[in-house]
């Protein structure tokens, strides 16, 4: 039981790729886990904007996307799925656990899972009008990363990537390429050191 506390606990956190990982999916990638339990992992990278605007592909849901207003690659699974992610403001209180019973919060807003505090899924087989008064970012990815049971944890433990906290911020950051180094600054450890490491480590 232990072990399933400690898997989900990392739901809604951040995976950010050290500069060890080899694998070119996810250089400098930074991840939002939107689901991590003993079954496997699912996230998207938040940092991967595509040239392809939200309106060309998903007809009333341009509007809402924040600006870069693209779609993102969420990952290399399932490419030609859509996924959104928002920020639903004032729903924030929740994070830490159990979002008090009546109020209207995102538990209640049709079209829209909490995943973690105020960042969650949205349907976007919804009517956009039906979300885009509540919603306060949104980003759409095409395709997701996806971890087997156990896969992410040998990841974790070979180096590939460090953990941290989310913020609401992260989802809608209007400069994803920058995202990266973002992350790891606000990072009150000697990760925050890590963000001055090259791009290219042969220069270190």
């Amino acid at each position: 039981m232990s072990f399933m506390t400690e898997v989900s606990s990392l739901t809604g956190r951040l995976l950010v790729a050290t500069p060890a990982l080899a694998d070119p999916n996810f250089d400098r990638a930074v991840v939002l886990l939107l689901d991590h339990d003993e079954e496997g992992s699912l996230g998207v990278v938040l940092n991967r904007p595509t040239p392809v605007d939200v309106a060309d592909i998903l007809e009333g849901w341009g509007d809402l996307a924040g600006a870069p207003g693209v779609v993102f690659q969420g990952g290399p699974v399932s490419l030609d799925s859509a996924l959104g992610v928002a920020v639903v403001p004032g729903d924030e209180a929740s994070a830490a656990g159990s979002r008090p019973r009546g109020g209207g919060g995102a538990g209640d807003l049709v079209g829209f899972r909490r995943v973690h505090g105020a960042i969650g899924l949205v349907d976007l087989e919804a009517p956009p009008e039906l979300l885009s008064p509540a919603l306060g970012s949104l980003r759409i990815f095409a395709g997701y990363s996806g971890w087997g049971p156990g896969q992410l944890e040998t990841e974790l433990a070979d180096g590939a990537w460090y953990v941290v906290e989310s913020e609401p911020g992260d989802v809608s950051s209007p400069d994803p390429e920058r995202l990266w180094r973002a992350v790891l600054r606000r990072q009150r450890s000697e990760l925050a050191m890590v963000a001055t490491y090259p791009d290219d480590a042969s220069m270190n």
